[in-house]
C-alpha cells in the first residue's frame, strides 16, 4: 500500500495509485495529497528525498533542496529580528547547488518521479521559462522524455543548462503562456504523452512545498509570515497545504503562516482581485497586452489557480496575509538591495518577493519569524561557468492543426532523438 492517497477538497472522494488525477465530480476543485503518516519525518536519504511528505517511493536521482539561512544584512536593513531566507540557486560557497537556478527544479523532480512510478513514459510540459529549464535539465539527467511548449515572448529571454541537450521545445510564435498551455494539451493528445497538468498536479505542488519542508526542518517551527512572488499560484497553494500538515502534526506551531504574495504590475490579476475582495478574476486584468509591460514574464499566467476550490483565494482566506503589486522599478531596486545586503544575485521574480517584504516590513511585528522565498539566484555564476545556452526551439503557430502537429513530430523527433 502506498504511503499517500489523493482526495478532492470539495467532495472528499479519495483516489489511490493514480497519476495527476482530476475529480470526476468536481472539475473546479483541486485535489490534495493525504499522507498516511501525520508526523513530519526525515530519513537518511539525500537532499529532498529524505522528507516523508512527497508522493514518491524510490527516486532515481539525487535532488538537492534550497538553502535555508538566517538573514543578517537584509534583516538589519528592514528592522526584522528573525528573517529567514529560503534561497534556491547556484551558489556553491553557501551550499546552494540548484543548477537551473529556480525552485521549479524541485517541482520537476517530484513530478517526473511520481509520473515514472505510475507507469507514465513521458510528459508534455507548458512553461513561461523556469519550469521548462528545470524539466529539460532533469529530463537529460534522469533519461526521462519530455516535450516542452513555451510562448515566444518568454523564449527570447530563456536559457537551458548546457546538459539539457536533446529536449524538444516548441515555441508558440503568436501566443502567450496561456496559449502555450492550450497547445500543450493538444500536443499531449497527438503525441500520446500526457500533459503534466500544471497546478492541478498534486506532485507539482508537493514538490514546490519542499521550500517549507526545508524551512521547518532548519527553523524548528513554522514561520509566522511567508513571502513569495506568484504567477500560477502553485507555490503559494503548496505552502498552505504543507503548513496544514505541520499543524496536524502539532509540534511546529499552532497557526498557519500568513501568506504575503506579490505580482508584477501592471499584469497582476490575482492582486487586483484580492484587493477588490473578489473570488473571480476580472477580464480586463487578464489582458495579454499587459504582459509586455512587466519585467517578470515567468509570472504571467492568464490561467492562475485563484478562483478554483483549494486555490489561492482559499489559501489567503485560510492563512490571512496580503497581496502586493510591485512595479518594475520597485523590483529592480529590491534586487539591488538584496545583492548589497546579502551578497547574492537574484532573478526578477525573486526581486518581486523582496520588494513585497520591503513594503510590508514596517507593519510586521519585529520579532516574528519571517520566511522569504527567493525563487532563483546565481545565474551570473552559471553563465560565467558557461553552463547556460540559448534555447533552440521549433516555432509553431497556436493555430496549427493536429495533422500539422503530427507531421511536425515526424520531422523533428528524428533530430531530437
Amino acid at each position: 500500500m502506498s504511503h499517500f492517497r489523493i482526495r478532492c477538497r470539495k467532495c472528499g472522494k479519495a483516489l489511490e495509485e493514480i497519476y495527476c488525477a482530476f475529480c470526476e465530480h468536481c472539475p473546479n476543485s483541486l485535489l490534495v495529497t493525504e499522507y498516511r503518516d501525520r508526523l513530519f519525518r526525515e530519513s537518511g536519504a539525500p537532499g529532498i528525498w529524505r522528507f516523508n511528505w512527497l508522493p514518491v517511493h524510490e527516486p532515481a536521482f539525487k535532488m538537492p533542496g534550497p538553502v535555508i539561512y538566517r538573514s543578517q544584512g537584509l534583516a538589519r536593513a528592514l528592522g526584522l529580528d528573525d528573517l529567514h531566507v529560503a534561497y534556491t540557486g547556484y551558489t556553491p560557497e553557501i551550499g546552494a547547488l540548484t543548477e537551473t537556478c529556480t525552485f521549479k527544479e524541485f517541482e520537476a523532480a517530484v513530478v517526473m518521479e511520481n509520473a515514472r512510478e505510475n507507469g507514465v513514459e513521458g510528459l508534455v510540459v507548458a512553461s513561461a521559462g523556469n519550469t521548462a529549464r528545470s524539466f529539460a535539465y532533469l529530463s537529460a539527467k534522469a533519461c526521462y522524455p519530455v516535450i516542452i511548449v513555451v510562448p515566444f515572448m518568454c523564449w527570447k529571454e530563456m536559457w537551458y543548462h548546457t546538459d539539457s541537450a536533446g529536449v524538444l521545445t516548441l515555441v508558440v510564435k503568436d501566443g502567450d503562456y496561456s496559449d502555450a498551455i492550450d497547445l500543450a494539451g493538444r500536443v499531449a493528445r497527438v503525441s500520446g504523452m500526457p500533459f503534466e497538468g500544471g497546478v492541478k498536479n498534486v506532485a507539482k505542488r508537493d514538490g514546490l512545498g519542499v521550500v517549507l519542508l526545508e524551512a521547518v526542518s532548519a527553523m524548528g517551527r513554522l514561520p509566522a509570515h511567508y513571502f513569495q512572488a506568484v504567477g500560477s499560484g502553485a507555490g503559494a497553494i503548496a505552502s498552505w497545504e504543507m503548513a496544514e500538515r505541520f499543524l496536524a502534526d502539532g509540534r511546529f506551531g499552532n497557526s498557519l503562516p500568513q501568506l504575503h504574495l506579490a505580482q508584477n504590475l501592471p499584469f497582476a490579476p490575482m492582486y487586483w482581485a484580492w484587493k477588490h475582495h473578489r473570488r473571480e478574476l476580472a477580464a480586463k486584468d487578464l489582458d495579454s497586452r499587459l504582459i509586455e509591460m512587466i519585467s517578470t514574464r515567468v509570472l504571467s499566467s492568464r490561467y492562475p489557480a485563484y478562483s478554483v476550490q483549494g486555490g489561492v483565494y482559499d489559501a489567503l482566506e485560510a492563512c490571512g496575509g496580503d497581496f502586493y503589486g510591485i512595479t518594475n522599478e520597485e523590483a529592480r531596486e529590491a534586487a539591488e538591495l538584496f545583492e548589497e545586503t546579502e551578497g547574492l544575485d537574484i532573478v526578477p521574480a525573486a526581486a518581486v518577493a523582496v520588494a513585497s517584504l520591503v513594503k510590508a516590513a514596517g507593519s510586521l511585528p519585529k520579532t516574528d519569524p519571517v520566511l522569504l522565498n527567493i525563487t532563483g539566484g546565481g545565474e551570473k555564476l552559471i553563465k560565467r561557468e558557461r553552463k547556460a545556452r540559448k534555447v533552440k526551439g521549433e516555432l509553431v503557430s497556436k493555430e496549427i492543426s493536429n495533422p500539422e502537429l503530427e507531421e511536425l513530430f515526424c520531422q523533428t523527433l528524428k533530430r531530437y532523438s
